[in-house]
């Protein structure tokens, strides 16, 4: 008699194994904290405010229009400040009006990454007559994952001009 046949069974895969070729734990590591950074990061904006005086005595005010802003980001400012209940208007600063208490200044940064998105925005008030510094308001959002300009407006001015 000879040997008698081995019969081999195939194996199964262990259930805490692989079929697929599996990624290395250091990659799977950087990719979880990739992730997680991405989705911390994704909603990551700040606002900042700061009043030297109280804004409530100063009724009318008027913005500046920027020559570099073709998104009109002036009239937002200024939908905004009426819905706060304040007169306001906006142009080029040699059109103010006469008898307005203070001016809003602004600087609005935008970005592309697959869309444009509002970045940064700045406001200032100044008295419409010596220039004094009232209030600064910033807003700063670094991720694609933005805000309308409304909201981001209505988020700057809020704190500044509530009653």
């Amino acid at each position: 008699m000879g040997k008698p046949a081995l019969l081999v069974a195939p194996l199964a895969p262990h259930p805490l194994r692989c079929v697929t070729p599996c990624v290395p734990p250091l990659r799977r590591f950087f990719s979880c904290v990739f992730v997680a950074a991405t989705l911390v990061l994704a909603g990551c904006s700040s606002v900042e405010t700061r009043k030297v005086l109280d804004l409530a005595p100063f009724k009318r005010l008027y913005v500046e229009r920027q020559l570099s802003d073709d998104r009109r980001i002036d009239e937002q400012i200024v939908q905004e400040l009426r819905r706060l209940g304040y007169d306001a208007s906006c142009g080029h600063l040699t059109m103010m009006p006469e008898k307005i208490d203070a001016v809003v200044t602004y600087d609005a940064r935008w970005e592309w990454d697959f869309k444009t998105y509002l970045i940064e925005l700045n406001v200032t008030v100044r008295t419409a007559r010596t220039a004094k510094k009232l209030a600064d308001g910033r807003y700063y959002q670094p991720t694609p994952v933005s805000k309308p300009p409304a909201d981001v407006i209505r988020e700057v001015l809020a704190p500044l001009f509530k009653k």
